[in-house]
């Protein structure tokens, strides 16, 4: 996980005189690319960080730099306690057992008393749970996975893949991996894997990360392809609220509430509108209208009497 390897990073550099960037690579199993990454994210988050060029170069903290708990408020340190918390839950690993221990040894006393009123939920469902631990151990083992997937359309194929990241958007957990099948990274989705085997086979990590995967996977060209309009009867407020964020409700002085909302596919999202009934009437686009009056008219012919 990335906050734990800043951590790490942070720490070496506290502990050795200068260090470089290969040792660093190696010694925490990413690319090049990663590590000058995270120099950047720890200089961003204050700590002064020295490169110097060379074949005895490599990244030192500013001499007379130190670290204190100053540098982190309760607050943070709460919100660190509980994430790291959370994401022990999901695999039952204990890799961070360590990491809490030694985020628990220096907070604050109030920290940790307060850390106890914050508490962030990640459990998967247990099915996924499974998968999750599976994955999880794959990934860290560069060993390559096998799954019987399920698309969106419901055609089920094999694909072998080399598993990278697992991330969770919204209440749905992902895998990340260069999918041999497809020769090119691909996004899955865990509850439509029926299958998972991990192989014997090994690979060497690509040069890839998860900004990586948002920048080419999550954007709104591939999650959020459809828009639509919906204006829905005051009888499902609750649900409207539960299910869509504050910027996308409004409220209308009858009582109706207007939504504003994009969904991944049509498919999706005739699926997501049918399951609100006859609550809710769709007031554009058109191409989403026609398809909800021929899903509606097929439904029709099913019951005829």
């Amino acid at each position: 996980m990335k906050l734990d390897r800043l951590l790490a990073i942070t720490m070496t550099l506290l502990n050795q005189t200068r260090v470089s960037a290969t040792s660093l690579a190696e010694r925490f199993e990413v690319s090049l690319r990663t590590i000058y990454r995270d120099m950047e994210s720890i200089n961003q988050a204050g700590i002064p960080i020295v490169s110097f060029p060379g074949s005895d170069g490599g990244y030192e903290i500013m001499s007379g730099y130190r670290i204190d708990k100053q540098i982190l408020s309760l607050d943070d340190f709460s919100s660190i306690f509980s994430a790291l918390r959370g994401v022990r839950s999901v695999t039952d690993s204990t890799d961070f057992d360590g990491l809490l221990e030694r985020i628990g040894a220096i907070m604050p006393n109030q920290a940790r008393a307060d850390q106890m009123n914050v508490d962030f939920d990640l459990t998967p469902t247990p099915n996924d749970k499974q998968k999750i631990v599976l994955i999880h151990q794959a990934i860290k083992d560069c060993q390559l996975v096998q799954i019987d997937y399920l698309d969106n359309k419901g055609t089920e194929t094999e694909r072998t893949i080399e598993p990278m990241g697992l991330f969770l958007k919204g209440y749905v957990w992902y895998l990340y991996g260069y999918c041999l099948m497809r020769s090119d990274i691909r996004v899955f989705r865990l509850s439509r894997m029926l299958q998972i085997r991990t192989m014997p086979e090994r690979f060497s990590r690509r040069n890839y990360s998860l900004q990586d995967v948002e920048q080419q996977f999550m954007g709104i060209a591939i999650f959020a392809r459809v828009r639509a309009e919906l204006l829905f009867d005051q009888e499902l407020k609750t649900r409207v609220r539960d299910e869509f964020g504050s910027d996308e409700v409004v409220a209308n002085a009858d009582g109706t509430i207007t939504v504003i909302t994009f969904y991944s596919s049509m498919e999706n999202a005739i699926r997501s509108i049918l399951s609100y009934s006859s609550y809710v009437t769709v007031i554009e686009p058109p191409d989403v209208i026609e398809e909800l009056q021929l899903h509606i008219r097929k439904l029709a012919l099913k019951y005829k009497v």
